[in-house]
């Protein structure tokens, strides 16, 4: 496999229509938040957004490079079949693109989707009872957690019927033994979504280390699922969006590129 070692990008911003450079530069900033937070796998998770237009193309990231590397320039436009439609010296991987191929075809608001092998979130998939409702943050999600076995490495496109009928109309997924994944209508909603699934699997962990954990009176985590059912129709996402961009404007505004 080639991949290319130079990081000198020449921009696409003139190739492609204001929204899809807008989508670029959203996605882009999700890879530089997930590097941020310390959630990537080096190279081997992904995330993807869908371009807009009727054509049912998508951006997903380069194979070989890291995270913190990754611009809008450099994201790979490909189809639901795995076709890169526009040209770049990188391929990229063959499992981001069965899994992401498969929501992104069967869901039209999975704008944005995102996937996940971080030390909780996968630790969590691990465990035989899944996210518990331990905390404020597990119970504000509970709700739109689904659950798929683990088949193997994504590479056999059979299993996208199977992975896509376990997350139904949900935005968030626990694929046993691998992983996590979120879905939103843009790219800010699903890095939100994700940011507390993530967190929920983190405060699950440390809490379980510890003494015998203390569980919720009965009935308090459907309450609280009813209380934060609307946070993903997009509002915390647009809410937290423009401060997470200024915080990336001044580590390195690169992204942007």
């Amino acid at each position: 496999m080639s991949v290319a070692h130079d990081l000198t990008h020449t921009s696409v911003r003139d190739q492609v229509s204001e929204e899809e450079w807008q989508v670029r530069v959203d996605l882009a900033a999700v890879y530089r938040l997930v590097a941020h937070y310390g959630w990537t796998d080096m190279i081997f998770t992904h995330l993807s957004a869908r371009v807009p237009g009727p054509e049912h193309h998508f951006l997903i990231n380069p194979y070989g490079l890291l995270f913190d590397e990754i611009t809008a320039s450099s994201l790979v436009k490909v189809d639901t079949e795995g076709e890169i439609v526009m040209e770049t010296p990188y391929p990229i991987n063959p499992a981001g693109f069965t899994i992401h191929s498969a929501v992104h075809m069967a869901r039209e608001d999975a704008q944005c989707v995102m996937h996940l092998h971080t030390d909780d979130g996968v630790a969590v998939s691990a465990q035989k009872e899944g996210l518990m409702p331990l905390t404020q943050t597990a119970m504000n999600v509970l709700a739109q957690v689904t659950y798929h076995d683990y088949e193997g490495i994504a590479l056999d496109l059979d299993e996208r019927e199977r992975l896509v009928a376990d997350l139904g109309d949900k935005y968030l997924m626990i694929l046993r033994n691998h992983g996590t994944l979120a879905v939103g209508r843009d790219c800010a909603s699903a890095f939100m979504a994700m940011f507390f699934l993530e967190r929920a699997c983190t405060m699950q962990i440390r809490a379980l280390s510890g003494a015998t954990p203390n569980m919720p009176n009965p009935g308090v985590a459907e309450k609280v699922a009813q209380q934060s059912a609307g946070m993903y129709e997009g509002r915390f996402g647009q809410l937290a969006w423009p401060g997470l961009l200024r915080m990336l404007d001044r580590e390195d505004p690169s992204y942007r590129d």
